[in-house]
């Protein structure tokens, strides 16, 4: 994963209302790695980002699929829910 540069020069701010178990979680995780809270958050955010960024392209490519007519076959289905057990 490409960490976000502390030397951007573009930055924007927000505002969050968090827990305060998740606020207290996040102030002791930035303690105990000596790293600012806008830091651990920035990784956190960056991480969930890439991480679920996949479903995005996922969901597009299915939409175009479903629009051209691309659909499994029966028998595709068939095997599908044999190999799951269901």
């Amino acid at each position: 994963m490409s960490s976000p540069s502390s030397k951007e020069a573009t930055t924007r701010t927000i505002n969050v209302r968090l827990p305060v178990s998740v606020y207290e979680r996040l102030e002791g995780l930035a303690k105990a790695t000596s790293r600012t809270k806008s830091f651990v958050t920035l990784e956190a955010l960056s991480s969930y980002l890439n991480e679920q960024s996949w479903q995005i392209s996922d969901i597009e490519a299915a939409i175009s699929e479903a629009d051209n007519g691309d659909f499994a076959s029966p028998e595709q289905v068939k095997n599908v829910m044999a190999k799951y057990g269901a």
